[in-house]
């Protein structure tokens, strides 16, 4: 679904990426780990068409970037630090519009199912700007889940949500993984990385420098995974 073949990205005189390779199957869940700076966030932009590559080839559901970035959007569901939302809209009319853009079949039905999945039903007609951080990440996610999309993107999602709402989260991309779509999720927690995705992969310095299959690793292992990872790479 996914592949990325020598990716490289420079701001400036400071190559963040550096000739990286990835990969992502339908149906995996693919948890990006590693300490700040290492490119994390850089990757996924690149992979949402956000940001342009210096070098490299990016193919999305056998579709290529950035040559091919509006067939690629229209499959990608994407969660980032900023909710990228309408304030002076309601929640519904947030989902409203990006259903429009989407082409999502029968509109109405699914914004309310989206709406109630992310515990904002009771608020649907606020205005967003009315909403807290936590309010407004909620929302994004049901964004990004909308179209049902064949890729979910997500950087650091569970940032700004309480215990609830991480675990409204934490259902939704079970539910969206048990489908055989695919995930790739940024995270600095390990103990909720170990719990949702199926592979791990180290990155620092701008490349992947380890990765493990959920199967070939305990679940409390993964810390020392990490550790010993970067402590070589």
């Amino acid at each position: 679904m996914i592949q990325v073949k020598k990716l490289v990205k420079r701001f400036g005189l400071k190559n963040v990426l550096r000739g990286l390779d990835f990969s992502a199957q339908t149906g995996e869940f693919v948890a990006l780990l590693g300490p700040n700076g290492a490119g994390k966030t850089t990757l996924l932009r690149i992979l949402a068409s956000l940001s342009r590559p210096a070098m490299g080839e990016i193919t999305i559901a056998g579709y290529r970037l950035p040559a091919q970035a509006a067939a690629v959007r229209r499959r990608l569901g994407v969660v980032s630090h900023l909710p990228l939302l309408y304030g002076d809209l309601t929640a519904e009319e947030n989902l409203r519009f990006f259903g429009l853009m989407y082409g999502v079949q029968d509109a109405d039905r699914r914004i309310a199912t989206v709406l109630e999945i992310v515990g904002l039903g009771g608020r649907r007609r606020d205005l967003v700007r009315t909403y807290s951080r936590g309010m407004q990440q909620r929302l994004a996610i049901g964004r990004a889940v909308l179209h049902d999309p064949d890729v979910l993107l997500l950087d650091e999602p569970h940032t700004g949500l309480d215990q609830d709402a991480c675990e409204m989260l934490d259902r939704v991309l079970r539910e969206v993984s048990s489908r055989g779509r695919t995930v790739v999720m940024t995270s600095h927690d390990l103990s909720r990385a170990a719990d949702l995705a199926s592979r791990f992969d180290i990155l620092s310095n701008g490349r992947i420098i380890a990765s493990v299959q959920r199967e070939q690793i305990e679940p409390n292992a993964l810390l020392g995974f990490y550790r010993e990872a970067l402590r070589k790479g």
